[in-house]
């Protein structure tokens, strides 16, 4: 039996709102993606891509980078099997497959963004970034967006938060900061200069580790 998540009609949604936190913790959070109208498959956030949330007690603003994806049967008892379908033969066939999945993901917070009130009562301004861990998490039930270009460009302007990504476990994690670079690098329109600094920052960083280093820089397009 099919228990879906509560959420709002796809056509009342707010384009970047792809998840809801289903599980929650200091360094990370579980997100289940919010399925789509039609018969579709929720739509994977990118490895490596810019996320945010909301602890609504406190209204910080909780930005995190996606480090794992998944799709699996609602089930847990029962695998998926192939079926040698294509999707339109799927959906015209067994069109009760693309409510039996559910697509998750794990993301690695790396810095928040308190509120900013400006004196004409305008809350929609950007606040100040801090990157280091939030006081708390976004709590069970929180929605997940896709980050606005200006919220990431913003947010890295100063790069701690490559020390954050480097020490995520349990993901392959030179894989993930290169990713997220290139994520900002083409938000950024191509700026030369501040991959540059990435590239400064890193070394540093890395100095005593001149292969994780090399293989990170091997995986950015410059």
């Amino acid at each position: 039996m099919r228990l879906p998540l509560p959420q709002f009609a796809v056509d009342n949604r707010h384009p970047h709102h792809i998840a809801e936190v289903i599980e929650t913790a200091t360094t990370q959070f579980l997100a289940q993606c919010l399925e789509p109208d039609d018969l579709n498959f929720p739509k994977m956030p990118p490895f490596g891509s810019w996320v945010k949330s909301i602890d609504e007690e406190s209204g910080n603003k909780i930005y995190a980078v996606v480090t794992y994806v998944t799709t699996t049967p609602i089930d847990s008892i029962h695998r998926a099997r192939a079926l040698g379908l294509s999707l339109a033969e799927l959906r015209e066939q067994q069109p009760q497959i693309f409510a039996m999945l559910k697509t998750e993901f794990k993301a690695a917070i790396v810095g928040f963004e308190m509120p900013s009130v400006s004196g004409n009562g305008n809350s929609h301004q950007l606040g100040h970034s801090y990157q280091y861990l939030p006081p708390r998490p976004p709590q069970i039930h929180q929605s997940v967006y896709h980050c606005e270009a200006v919220e990431v460009i913003n947010f890295t302007e100063k790069l701690d938060f490559l020390r954050t990504l480097l020490q995520v476990k349990d993901v392959p994690v030179e894989s993930l900061v290169a990713a997220s670079i290139r994520e900002v690098y083409r938000l950024r329109q191509a700026n030369r200069d501040w991959l540059v600094q990435v590239g400064r920052n890193l070394s540093i960083l890395l100095k005593d580790d001149y292969d994780r280093l090399r293989y990170i820089l091997s995986q950015i397009h410059w």
